[in-house]
């Protein structure tokens, strides 16, 4: 066999029915990676630090000579690694198409230098069929961003805060439309209590890279014809991570449907769904929104929790989220009248307000 360089988008096209092996460091991979990929650092951070500082103080020899060293001892630990990896996936036959070669991997590092040139000789040695990304994870990086300049046929989700969007959403894909959840990318809910229940949200890097996986999926979709892709109205920033500008603002130029829901409907979803959180939590996300909520309010909502009247807690939390989503809406938005599509629903239903969704179109 022998090693073949490929283009970003042979690479892309491949890693949907073959192992991807990213062999840069942990502190790398964990930052951002390519998503589905797997994690075979050929150096740890420490030796990586090492081997850098040696290419870039003495010489190109010196710093492979110590790279050498490093990578000599752990060869037959991956080769084990994507042995076992191979086994894994065996297992789960429905991710390696059985009319496709199961001993094909693609590798890659940083730039498509050294570390995955390594890698792909050693696993080439032993038998599989290795590709490598020219350019590596840069040349990735790249394609990511190029996704956010092209045009896509979006169309926005609204509704105040408890309208049960993201469940909405959910039911649209279902249905058969095309739907990105941004929420579920950036792992928050967008407000001081978007993070509650969730694990750590990615990193700007990575959720990026999440998204553009998203969206190059509804273009590379030999089905779509221009397809609808449903968004959430959201704010630019989901907690610690931000819609690139240029994506956001293409959103903001988009239709909105927006779901009228009555309050109480809305609040009796909110109570529900954001209830059962530990008390301190919830006291705790109130202080952090103290400032714009205003203080009389911010005591009163605490002493609601602390009263375990979480009901009465949230319809003052949801009070001042409406105010602030209005404002939100009519924000960077030309001509919000001809933009906003109100849809009438009496409650929370997720496939009940699909439909009403997908008839209003």
């Amino acid at each position: 066999m022998s090693i073949k360089r490929i283009s970003i988008s042979e690479f892309l096209t491949m890693a949907e029915n073959h192992p991807v092996l990213d062999v840069r460091s942990p502190g790398e991979y964990l930052h951002a990676h390519i998503p589905s990929a797997y994690s075979l650092p050929l150096f740890s951070d420490e030796e990586r630090k090492v081997v850098g500082t040696a290419y870039k103080q003495e010489s190109k020899q010196i710093a492979i000579k110590i790279g050498l060293k490093y990578f000599g001892v752990k060869m037959v630990e991956m080769v084990e690694t994507v042995e076992q990896l191979f086994k894994n996936l065996e297992k789960n036959k429905s991710s390696i198409p059985d009319e496709l070669p199961h001993k094909t991997i693609l590798v890659h590092c940083w730039r498509g230098g050294m570390r995955s040139a390594g890698v792909a000789w050693l696993l080439d040695l032993y038998g599989y069929q290795v590709y490598t990304l020219q350019g590596g994870y840069k040349t990735y990086r790249n394609w990511v961003l190029q996704q956010f300049e092209l045009e896509y046929p979006i169309q926005i989700l609204g509704g105040y805060t408890g309208s049960g969007k993201t469940e909405l959403l959910l039911a649209l894909q279902k249905k058969g439309a095309y739907m990105i959840d941004l929420e579920g990318l950036a792992q928050h809910k967008g407000s001081a209590f978007g993070s509650m229940g969730l694990p750590p949200q990615p990193s700007q890097e990575h959720f990026e890279n999440k998204l553009a996986k998203a969206l190059n999926a509804t273009r590379a979709d030999e089905n779509s014809h221009n397809k609808i892709i449903w968004l959430e109205d959201e704010s630019q920033r989901i907690g610690n991570v931000i819609i690139p500008t240029t994506l956001f603002q293409q959103m903001r130029k988009k239709q909105v449907f927006f779901l009228e829901i009555p309050f109480e409907s809305r609040l009796d979803y909110i109570n529900l769904n954001y209830g059962k959180f530990p008390k301190e939590q919830l006291v705790n996300a109130v202080i952090r929104i103290k400032k714009k909520l205003g203080g009389l309010e911010t005591k009163n909502t605490i002493n609601f929790l602390i009263e375990d009247n979480t009901k009465e807690a949230f319809r003052i939390l949801l009070q001042y989220y409406d105010k602030l989503y209005g404002k939100g809406l009519e924000k960077n938005r030309e001509n919000i009248e001809a933009q906003v599509t109100k849809i009438f629903s009496k409650k929370v239903d997720a496939n009940e307000n699909a439909s009403l969704l997908l008839n209003m179109k």
